[in-house]
């Protein structure tokens, strides 16, 4: 009797055991992060996809527009004041 109850304990707990993993394996999922992607995603088919258009090769355009733009100000301005 005693044998009976041990081995009734010993699979409920292994039986609960597995339901719980099963549970854990299941609500987190199986997902892995490649290049910024999470693939595969239970919502990747329904997922928007994102683009972002390549910016320009010369980073710097701004500051050499406005770089060019002060060293001509600054010729208008000398040939306009007269030597000492």
């Amino acid at each position: 009797m005693i044998r009976k109850l041990e081995k009734t304990r010993w699979a409920g707990g292994f039986v609960a055991a597995c339901l719980l993993a099963i549970g854990c394996l299941t609500s987190t999922g199986c997902q892995v992060d490649v290049a910024g992607q999470t693939l595969p995603s239970p919502y990747y088919l329904s997922d928007d996809v994102q683009y972002f258009p390549a910016g320009p090769e010369f980073k710097l355009s701004n500051e050499a527009a406005a770089m060019a733009a002060y060293e001509a100000e600054a010729a208008a301005d000398a040939e306009v004041l007269p030597a000492p």
